[in-house]
């Protein structure tokens, strides 16, 4: 077995190292979601954690990991009556992206069942991680509905499987924790909220600090034992400090002041449920029992806040998560949080009074001197403030200033046409593992979900050539089928944005990023990745390769600057190279392109006719396209729907894309991507 990295010896990532190590106290604060760019250390501070977990005491040989002192009176390996224990290691099971329902929580034990003729129940991942550790890398690229059963689980303390004729339930209590880059897309917000707490990491810009990462990485690379033996008594040293804060934890008094406070700041934030309160609670308890005391002070409850609030008070997915500390030290304030509250710097400033108790800062040799956690990195919405632009004669070259988007609103659901295979998501019908049952078929490779009545149809007519003597099922290979399901796909919904002088002159593009933050908006709930294109003056720009990140793009749309002519043709152009090479990428994710503009191409020679021409491109490929016409006016040339019959798509003015009457848009949406030559509208 690999020696894991030590946990007192990264450097560091307060805020992460305290989060785990709340939940290591009192596994009811109900996980942490951890947020950051790649190379934050991320993974290695989980897999750290598990060596410093106390060590349980099992039943012997029960799959599900009962305590000997109270078993669970349901374990499907029970009962257990008078069971001796055996000690072991806490485990941390990792739940990886790929995995399945059956993986994740257990099913029908298939080969038992055919061969023997007996209900059996395989445990899965939630069994194996009871009193342990739940490790979900990457936890945003999980299957919705995988992380909708674990969180389940979390909360519940328990897992029920009820499926293929199969009834069970059995203990689930863990530590979860879930890491995520916000680049590669966010959760959901119900999603966010079933994480107890949530802590954002990067990289720090102290150049020291920088340093003594590689050191003490390249030590541990090195010789992974020797750099474990030298953090060997601080490892020994947190060991016994979470093992006295978990003594400590049930003899820790939240009192009426501490219980006021943590209402009336959930209150202020407008957080909803009552889910929040909750977890400040138990948060701020598990920060008392860790600093060695019995009473919740103010400090706790604000730290507690700011591990517990801000990934619950996000009303817009765009916005960024984070809490205003100047409201918070008020609220306190005023509700009797004023005298005691010295308002502290923030976890694991090393004070004894701190929220946190102290962290362990790696007091080895090469400890580095203190410094600056580095500057925030948050991307911003970079908008200008000013209302609108001045009014650029079209054709001429003078660049507005950005202008801020206008109010979003809930758009109808534009989806491509015919059914795919693409990754799961809420867009378009698409053959899916998850889903409803539609049919089976021959399994082409392994069998990943098995079709059971059609397996045991096919099986059946051959029993007695067989020679079929006993209670189980004759089956051979040929006889398996496996389960065809439809559900939803994800796209990748590529944007192609017209941000000329024509767009700017009449004072469009206000409305018309308010639009396309729409749309972005419909793609963060169907799970897309998305793309952005925007062109004007002389040539087009690929402002954001496709990515899952839609807060990205809508902080790319936000700005955005407009101004020069109009070059249709540069957009659509830059718009097939983008697919092509997308296609090669990922070749079962279909796309659809929309694009925004008035279609009043302008620059060279017949820049119209050379649009047309670019649009036909992609309507030869089946590219399944909408054309958000932009344009207004009393007089109107017609160019938007034009560009749309040349791509073989539909056009949608601006006012139709926010009305009801956008519920027919659908049926006109044309295209067939490649190797989907029957698709028709949906």
């Amino acid at each position: 077995m690999s020696t894991p990295y030590p946990f007192t010896a990264i450097v560091g990532q307060d805020d992460l190292r305290l989060g785990l190590l709340l939940n290591a106290v009192s596994p009811a604060v109900g996980g942490v979601l951890v947020r950051g760019e790649k190379g934050t250390a991320k993974s290695t501070a989980v897999r750290a954690l598990a060596a410093l977990m106390p060590e349980v005491s099992v039943v012997p040989g029960c799959r599900f990991s009962c305590a000997p002192a109270a078993p669970d009176p349901a374990c499907p390996d029970g009962p257990h009556e008078d069971a001796s224990g055996v000690s072991r290691a806490a485990r941390t099971v990792e739940l990886p992206v790929g995995a399945s329902e059956d993986r994740l929580v257990g099913a029908l034990d298939i080969e038992r069942a055919l061969a023997e003729g007996v209900k059996a129940f395989e445990p899965g991942l939630l069994a194996d991680a009871h009193r342990g550790i739940l490790y979900v890398d990457e936890v945003n690229l999980l299957h919705d509905h995988l992380v909708d059963l674990l969180l389940d689980a979390a909360a519940m303390g328990a897992s029920y499987v009820e499926r293929e004729g199969v009834s069970v339930r059995h203990a689930a209590r863990f530590l979860l924790v879930g890491t995520m880059n916000p680049e590669e897309g966010e959760l959901r917000p119900q999603l966010l909220d079933r994480f107890g707490l949530t802590v954002e990491v990067a990289a720090s810009r102290e150049t020291d600090q920088r340093v003594e990462v590689v050191r003490r990485r390249l030590a541990y690379e090195d010789d992974p034992a020797a750099f474990a033996a030298r953090w060997a008594d601080e490892e020994a040293e947190l060991r016994d400090r979470i093992a006295a804060a978990r003594a400590l934890l049930p003899g820790v008094r939240l009192g009426d002041l501490a219980l006021r406070q943590i209402a009336a700041t959930c209150a202020a934030f407008e957080v909803d449920g009552m889910r929040a309160d909750i977890v400040m609670a138990r948060t701020a308890t598990a920060l008392a029992a860790w600093a060695g005391r019995t009473d919740v002070l103010a400090e706790d409850v604000r730290q507690a806040a700011l591990l517990a609030l801000p990934h619950r008070r996000r009303r817009n997915p765009f916005d960024a998560p984070g809490l205003d500390e100047d409201k918070l030290d008020d609220t306190l304030e005023q509700n009797g949080g004023g005298d005691d509250d010295p308002e502290p710097d923030g976890p694991g400033d090393g004070g004894d009074g701190g929220g946190g108790g102290g962290l362990p800062q790696g007091g080895g040799p090469d400890t580095p001197p203190p410094g600056a956690d580095g500057a925030d990195d948050t991307p911003g919405r970079g908008g200008s403030e000013q209302s609108g632009p001045g009014a650029p004669v079209p054709g001429q070259g003078g660049e507005q200033q950005p202008v801020r988007a206008g109010e979003p609103f809930r758009t109808k659901m534009l989806s491509v046409p015919g059914l795919g295979e693409g990754a799961a998501g809420r867009r378009s019908r698409a053959r899916t593992e998850h889903g409803r049952t539609t049919g089976s078929r021959r399994p082409e490779g392994a069998l990943t979900k098995l079709h059971l009545a059609a397996t045991v149809l096919a099986a059946a007519p051959h029993q007695r050539a067989r020679g079929r003597s006993g209670r189980g099922l004759v089956v051979r290979r040929d006889d398996l089928r496996q389960a065809t399901r439809e559900g939803r796909e994800g796209n990748l919904v590529l944007f192609v944005v017209d941000a000329s002088g024509s767009m700017a002159a009449r004072q469009r593009m206000g409305a018309v990023k308010g639009a396309v933050l729409s749309l972005l908006m419909d793609a963060y709930q169907r799970r897309d990745k998305v793309g952005l294109i925007t062109f004007r003056g002389r040539d087009a720009e690929l402002a954001l390769p496709p990515t899952s990140s839609v807060d990205a793009a809508a902080a790319r749309l936000e700005s955005l600057p407009t101004g020069g002519r109009t070059p249709v043709a540069a957009g659509l152009l830059k718009a097939h190279d983008v697919l092509r090479v997308e296609r090669l990428r990922d070749p079962s994710r279909r796309a659809l392109l929309v694009v925004v503009t008035d279609g009043r191409a302008t620059g060279g020679p017949d820049p119209v006719a050379l649009a047309a021409r670019a649009a036909r491109l992609h309507a030869a490929e089946g590219i399944a396209s909408v054309v958000v016409d932009c344009e207004t006016g009393p007089v109107r040339l017609g160019l938007g729907a034009e560009l749309a019959r040349n791509l073989g798509g539909t056009a949608v003015t601006l006012d139709e894309l926010r009305a009801e009457s956008i519920a027919g848009l659908v049926k006109d949406v044309r295209g067939a991507g490649p190797g989907h030559s029957d698709r028709r509208a949906a």
